[in-house]
């Protein structure tokens, strides 16, 4: 996996997302979250002092445990599938085992635990304040694409708190300048 050489110019690593800001280039999506909010938010985007654990957790959380278990789904069915061909059918059963015993259940409990949390939140942002926070920004992207995904795998409380996201005016603001992607539709 080679980066860019535009992404190599900009970060050692050459990874996406990385952002330049004056003098300062970084990268890693949380720090890019909890910088822009520290130096541009202007304070609306913090979480209550009642909700800042909550706000702490889950911004961490979603590319902590989340995303591994989303990536880990990917990579299971891309290898079967882009196997030669008279290996795959192995494949397909062993990936599709490890699916089965290891992701499926793990998905399942995260699944469960996001929606217990956001059902007992009055607002239904991950904070619980009356306004989203880095959690909310964070969990966006892996819950758009457990969201779309369908199914009854994917809990309601879930799929509606993905369409009230995408029915914030900032989010509406950002396709328009950043382009339309496979996630932004359910």
């Amino acid at each position: 996996m080679t980066a860019p050489k535009e992404l190599l110019e900009i970060t050692p690593l050459g990874k996406s997302p990385a952002i330049t800001d004056e003098d300062v280039v970084l990268g890693e999506s949380g720090a890019i979250i909890e910088y822009l909010i520290s130096k541009y938010g202007k304070d609306k985007d913090k979480p209550s002092q009642a909700g800042w654990l909550d706000n702490l957790y889950y911004t961490h959380y979603a590319e902590g445990t989340l995303m591994p278990l989303l990536v880990n789904k990917l990579i299971f069915s891309l290898i079967p599938a882009r196997a030669p061909f008279f290996i795959r059918p192995l494949l397909w059963m062993v990936f599709g085992q490890l699916d089965k015993q290891i992701l499926l259940p793990q998905i399942g409990k995260n699944r469960d635990m996001i929606e217990t949390h956001l059902k007992n939140t009055p607002s239904g942002w991950f904070s619980g304040g009356d306004h989203p926070t880095s959690a909310d920004y964070m969990m966006s992207f892996p819950l758009e694409v457990f969201a779309s995904r369908g199914g009854d795998d994917v809990g309601e409380v879930i799929t509606e708190w993905v369409k009230k996201v995408h029915a914030r005016p900032a989010y509406k603001r950002a396709l328009e300048k950043g382009g339309e992607y496979a996630y932004a539709k359910l």
